[in-house]
């Protein structure tokens, strides 16, 4: 179903393109699900930010072992989106047949129809930049719609609150998991609905026509974090939404990148991205 013969050559309509640190376990598993699924001759690009060297080694081991895995071994950590657009400048330039990019996170499992999933959204690859897939937790929790509409001034604040003080986000952080039940947003409640959003759920997107006929990448200005906001800003400055197509979907192992990351460091990355987010959405004035 990914493929179809024109002019007697094999055209591959889909491409991924995924980043990898220090967790090339989840890659290897990404690729397998590739490979079993109507993707099976997809290329797949693989960008990895400077892993330590075992997970180095065994990212050769799969590049040798696989004819359609390309993997770009950067010299230093990227970060997620900039990690990307490595990736999707190199796609651009070597695989200009492939029509349909899906990118993001290595800790992704794929579905035997992928391919046939997403090409069977035809007039949604046709409209919009940006398609968000299902993605689903390995323990089953729904991640997108991420953001329908909008974030509440409350959660705003609890934001703001979050990104004052390490302690005090840690705070946060146990008392949101002990009222998630009442305090969690109910966006991810529609996802069984096909829809515009506002911001898709960051772990995976498909990259159409559309997006590079208007971008030449992604926005990334912060190191990670808040990737879903800088992407929404980016299509809504030209006229643009994302939309939520729960017909393709995906399963997320879920922070296996970030938790490679010590806690502290984790938080101050997203106080860095937080900051970066208040210049553009103005709350309080």
């Amino acid at each position: 179903m990914g493929e179809q013969l024109i002019k007697g050559r094999l055209f591959v309509k889909i491409g991924f393109i995924f980043t990898n640190y220090n967790n090339t376990q989840y890659t290897e598993g990404a690729i397998l699900s590739i490979l079993e699924a109507d993707a099976n001759d997809a290329p797949v690009i693989v960008v990895d930010n400077a892993s330590e060297p075992e997970y180095v080694k065994a990212l050769k081991v799969l590049e040798s072992a696989h004819c359609n895995l390309k993997v770009i071994y950067n010299k230093e950590n990227m970060g997620y989106f900039r990690g990307l657009n490595i990736g999707i400048k190199y796609a651009k330039e070597s695989f200009n047949k492939v029509v349909y990019w899906v990118v993001g996170n290595n800790d992704l499992v794929f579905p035997e129809n992928i391919c046939s999933s997403i090409l069977g959204c035809q007039k949604i690859l046709d409209k919009y930049p940006v398609v968000s897939p299902s993605i689903v937790t390995i323990d089953g929790v729904p991640q997108n719609p991420h953001v329908i509409s909008k974030i509440s001034k409350f959660r705003e604040f609890i934001y703001d609150l979050y990104h004052l003080n390490y302690y005090l986000a840690g705070i946060i952080k146990k008392t949101a998991s002990i009222t998630h039940r009442f305090t969690d947003r109910s966006d991810e409640l529609q996802h069984d609905i096909a829809q515009e959003i506002y911001q898709g759920y960051g772990a995976c997107y498909i990259l159409t026509p559309v997006f590079f006929q208007n971008f030449k990448e992604l926005w990334s200005p912060t190191f990670l974090m808040y990737e879903e906001y800088f992407l929404s800003k980016q299509l809504e400055e030209k006229g643009f939404k994302t939309y939520y197509e729960p017909s393709i979907k995906i399963q997320h192992h879920w922070h296996a990148a970030t938790n490679q990351l010590p806690s502290r460091f984790r938080w101050e990355l997203c106080r860095e991205a937080h900051r970066k987010y208040r210049k553009y959405v103005k709350v309080w004035r």
